[in-house]
């Protein structure tokens, strides 16, 4: 997924909220552009990003690129991301997209009816189209199902997940439905054509 201009904000922030920045220390290097900050935490509306330290080119969220590392973690009002890593890009003061990595980087979102849950070597999340992507070993899981995959794409907004089938190469996805009730006995397995 690239990581191009936020067409629009996602539904839990608004461009003219106010970013706080809260850190155990900062480090400005004003002649470079260059910021650097330790146990970092971000906040805007409801949306939440901490980690371990930050680095950036200027204190500036109209268009700006962060990068993450150590204990990431990135919240929402119904989701969460963590990872060992994350680049974050923010257009219009608000965040656009966020690609986390990790071993492995890891995805939940809770609705009324279960928790969806996912993790992958990368996840590529689209906050204007409410989307990610998991990619690298992708796993996904969701009431009494479970997808496996190289690359599986999830719709946050319609609770939906595709098997991208541009990038399985040769590997398939795997589905796994257990069943519910008392009465179940096997767990079968169903891979898709």
């Amino acid at each position: 997924m690239s990581a191009g201009v936020c067409l629009a904000a996602p539904p839990f922030v608004r461009g003219d909220q106010p970013i706080t920045v809260d850190a155990q220390s900062s480090d400005f290097d004003y002649r470079n552009n260059k910021l650097r900050f330790k146990q970092i935490k971000i906040r805007q509306g409801d949306l939440t990003l901490e980690a371990d330290e930050a680095r950036a080119t200027g204190l500036d969220f109209e268009n700006s690129q962060w990068d993450f590392d150590g204990k990431v973690r990135i919240t929402t009002p119904d989701s969460t991301l963590t990872s060992n890593s994350a680049v974050v890009r923010f257009s219009n003061n608000v965040l656009s997209t966020a690609t986390i990595t990790g071993l492995p980087a890891r995805f939940e979102q809770r609705r009324d009816k279960g928790t969806a849950k996912g993790h992958a070597g990368r996840i590529d999340y689209d906050f204007s189209s409410q989307t990610i992507v998991l990619a690298d070993q992708a796993w996904l899981s969701y009431n009494n199902g479970d997808i496996t995959g190289r690359t599986l794409v999830y719709s946050i907004k319609d609770q939906r997940v595709r098997a991208n089938p541009q990038e399985q190469d040769n590997q398939r996805v795997h589905i796994t439905i257990n069943p519910k009730g008392p009465t179940a006995v096997a767990s079968p397995t169903v891979q898709a054509p």
